[in-house]
Parts: structure tokens; C-alpha cells; sequence
């Protein structure tokens, strides 16, 4: 792993103005994750990762800091949100299923990385069944008139049926309309052919009415189960050969790919990079007298605990262990304070890292420097219209002023005022751009105030608008 704390801060960077502390923190905790591997098997055991607290505003940064991080180390990661959950015995989602969502996660994330192992291979046997329904040969039309023709030629050739029952001689008009057709199957010119074929019919959901507190697994395992005693059923489809290609070649990889190994790889995965990103915590904060409508807060956090402390959680694909699960949980904390939550549940996230607000310099970069900025993102989506967009520096300054300015005279929601300011400027010219193809278009601060000084001008449309 060359992914050095310093390393992963630049990455982060790309994507996300400022924040150094936050940055430097997920950092810090990822690096140790490599470090806890290199230990001896005693002493690896016993290093458990560093949970993190994100205190901040909404649009500064926390959720995109563990979402970028997730994918740049390639790790099992889900969003989740604490409001979510409910105390056992009330009605609602139980905590539990933050794992079980998570493997789920890392099932899709392994078996992602074994198609596109096999998927060569998938593509060449996908080819030959293409090539079957586009020229069947005799034996195959026979099968499909004589629905016994499958079993009565297997019974042929286990009994030592002739040679000519057990296959048929080459024919050479029939290879060479073969060998023409995969021609034409590469060169792309039957992509809109229409072909019949048959595919798996996916089950009904089943027992829906389990998906109480605690039972979400009990429906899903049934179902598993009788899908395993009954026959997969299959029906047939007419559908282009582009669209049969695609069909095919996931056939062909589901039964190239050995599940279990993927079961196997993705639980350990989980076990030992999974990344829980539990949002809203503040949310389920603050001391209640065990009465009024916010009774489960604490029953709620007395229910995460075991999972971030380290527990054995039970999920479809067999128990999961949490020890090694990196928990970075985030929240706002404008009513309540960290030390609102239960004492056992502040001492599993020792780590503490406030966000700051951001200011409208801050907001000029967000616009520009990222990889993903949206002045980049406006600018590319005009130009499938054929539309030349370009903004100048001082319209750049004016939208990070105004977007800062409407944040802090309404609700400040950071960052994400921006898609709302930038939506509103460019409104017009995204309904006109299809008429104006071939023409180039600047957005300079004149430009800006024409569009947005109305609005701003007007309380009323300031709070609903902008």
C-alpha cells in the first residue's frame, strides 16, 4: 500500500476545499489500518481502529470526505443515517442491518471485480450462443420441435448410440454461414437483429410482511431457501442481439463465478476495511426522561454501541465481526453537544474533529479547483449541446459572493447553496442551448447580477428560490 497519510490528504484534495483537519484525520486512520496488518497475528488482534467524530455544519465536506475515501481505497462502505433506527422492541429498522447492508455492499464490490475477471471468457462463450440462435443448426431445430429431444439424445449417447445418432457429419454450407455471420456479429451490423431467448425469471418477493424490527432476515433467508428446492423457471424474450449480448455474457459470468469464494472474500473484506459512515448522530443526542416522543434516543445508542465497540452480527451470508469496522460518525450539534450522548458511545469515537463553515473564498475555489468543480460540469454539459461556455473570474467571485451572502441572511446549507445559485443562472440558457448550437456563450458578472439581482432583491423569493 502506497497510499501514505500525506497521499491520501492530496487525493482528498482533488475533490474537496479545504478541511485540513478532517482530512488529516481519516488519513491518519486509514494508514493505521495498512500498519495494524504488518503486525504479528497476537498484537493485530488487539489494535482496534480509531472511530472518528465530524462536528460541522451541512455542506462542509463530512459526507464527501468518507464517501471519496471509501473509493479510493476500494473498501465496503454505506451511508447511514442515525434517525433511521429505533430501539429493539419498537417499530423500525434495527441496528443490526447497518452490517448487513454493508456486506451486502462488499458482495457487490467482490463479485464486481470477479465478472470483470472473467468476463473475457464470458464474451467469447456469449458470442457462440449468439451465433447458435442467429444460425441454429438441425440437430437444435429438432430439439426445440421435440421437447424430449434434449433427453432422448443424452440417453443415446450414455447407451453408446451409433456415431451417426451421436453426432452429425461437418457441414460446410453450415460452417461458412457461421463463419459469415461472426463477421458480421463483429463488425457491429447485427447489433439490431432481433433474436428469441430465454432467461431466468426472477422470483417474486416473498413473506413482505417480515419487515419488522429484527425479521428483515427471516424473509429474505426463506425466500433463498425455496428458491434453492424449486427449479429456476425461465421464459423466453425477443430482444435485439445488443441487448442479448449483454444478457448472455452476465449468464455466462454468474456460472464462470464461484459464489462462495465471493461470500467468502467480501465477509473478510467487510471484517477488515469496511467503512460505516453514520450520519445525523446528533440527531439521537440529548438526555430525556424516559418519557415524550423521543423516548428511543438513548435505547438507540445503547443499541449502536455493541456494533461500533465490536460484536458478532448474523447476516444471510453467515456472522460478520465489527472489531475491525472503521465507524466515522458525523452531525451538525446545533442544539445538542457530543457530550449529550451516552458516555460509553463518546469514548468509542476518540477522535474529535471539528468542520469549519465555509466562506465565500472558499466557495470561489469549490467552483473552480476540484476535479468534479461545477463551473467544469456546466461547462462539459453545454458542450454536448455545442455550446461554448465560458465564465470569466469576476463571475466566478460574484456567484461565490452571493451563494455565501443567501446563506447566511436564510438556512446556511454550505456548499450545496451553490447547485441552487448555479441551477438559477444558467436556468434560461439550459431550456435555449439545443436552439443556440454552434455559438459561444460568457458569463461574466454583468451577466450574473442580471439573473440573480431580481431574486435577491425579493425576501420572499431569496428564502424559496436561492
Amino acid at each position: 500500500m502506497d497510499l501514505t497519510p500525506r497521499k491520501i490528504v492530496e487525493e482528498l484534495d482533488r475533490y474537496i476545499v479545504g478541511q485540513k483537519k478532517a482530512k488529516r484525520a481519516v488519513a491518519v486512520a486509514i494508514r493505521n489500518r495498512y500498519r495494524r496488518r504488518m503486525l504479528g497475528e497476537e498484537m493485530r488482534d488487539e489494535v482496534t481502529p480509531k472511530n472518528i467524530l465530524m462536528i460541522g455544519p451541512t455542506g462542509v465536506g463530512k459526507t464527501e470526505i468518507a464517501r471519496r475515501l471509501a473509493k479510493l481505497i476500494d473498501a465496503p462502505f454505506i451511508k447511514i443515517e442515525a434517525t433511521k433506527f429505533t430501539e429493539v422492541g419498537y417499530v423500525g429498522r434495527d441496528v443490526d442491518s447497518i452490517i448487513r447492508d454493508l456486506v451486502d455492499t462488499g458482495i457487490r464490490m467482490v463479485r464486481s471485480e470477479k465478472v470483470a475477471q472473467v468476463e473475457s471468457r464470458a464474451a467469447r462463450t456469449a458470442e457462440e450462443r449468439l451465433l447458435d440462435l442467429l444460425v441454429p443448426s438441425q440437430s437444435s431445430d429438432k430439439d426445440s420441435a421435440n421437447p424430449l429431444g434434449f433427453l432422448i439424445g443424452a440417453l443415446n449417447r450414455s447407451e453408446g448410440g451409433s456415431a451417426k445418432q451421436q453426432s452429425e457429419p461437418p457441414n460446410q454450407e453450415f460452417d461458412n454461414e457461421r463463419q459469415r455471420v461472426r463477421g458480421l456479429l463483429a463488425a457491429g451490423a447485427l447489433e439490431d437483429r432481433i433474436v428469441e431467448i430465454e432467461v431466468e425469471e426472477s422470483n417474486p418477493q416473498m413473506l413482505e410482511v417480515f419487515t419488522g424490527a429484527g425479521m428483515e432476515e427471516m424473509g429474505i433467508n426463506v425466500q433463498d431457501l425455496f428458491g434453492g428446492l424449486m427449479p429456476k423457471r425461465r421464459k423466453k424474450r425477443k430482444v435485439s442481439v445488443a441487448e442479448a449480448r449483454k444478457i448472455l455474457v452476465q449468464e455466462e459470468a454468474a456460472r464462470l463465478i464461484d459464489m462462495e469464494e465471493v461470500t467468502r472474500e467480501a465477509v473478510a473484506k467487510v471484517e477488515d476495511s469496511g467503512i460505516v459512515f453514520l450520519d445525523e448522530i446528533d440527531k439521537i443526542a440529548g438526555r430525556e426522561g424516559g418519557h415524550g416522543p423521543d423516548v428511543s434516543r438513548e435505547g438507540v445508542q445503547r443499541d449502536i454501541l455493541p456494533i461500533v465497540e465490536g460484536a458478532t452480527v448474523m447476516t444471510k451470508y453467515g456472522p460478520v465481526k465489527t472489531d475491525h469496522v472503521l465507524f466515522i460518525a458525523a452531525g451538525a450539534f446545533h442544539i445538542s453537544k457530543p457530550s449529550d450522548l451516552i458516555p460509553e458511545l463518546q469514548g468509542r469515537f476518540p477522535i474529535r474533529v471539528e468542520l469549519e463553515s465555509l466562506t465565500a473564498a472558499d466557495f470561489e475555489r469549490i467552483l473552480t479547483e476540484p476535479d468534479n468543480a461545477l463551473v467544469k460540469q456546466y461547462i462539459a454539459l453545454m458542450a454536448t449541446e455545442d455550446v461554448a461556455l465560458e465564465f470569466s473570474n469576476d463571475a466566478i467571485l460574484e456567484v461565490a459572493k452571493i451563494a455565501h451572502q443567501v446563506n447566511e441572511s436564510t438556512e446556511n446549507i454550505g456548499a450545496r447553496r451553490l447547485y441552487t445559485v448555479m441551477e438559477q443562472l444558467l436556468e434560461q440558457l439550459s431550456f435555449e442551448a439545443p436552439e443556440k448550437g454552434g455559438s459561444k456563450i460568457r458569463v461574466d458578472a454583468q451577466f450574473v447580477h442580471e439573473r440573480l439581482d431580481p431574486l435577491l432583491k425579493q425576501d420572499d423569493l431569496k428564502k424559496y428560490i436561492l
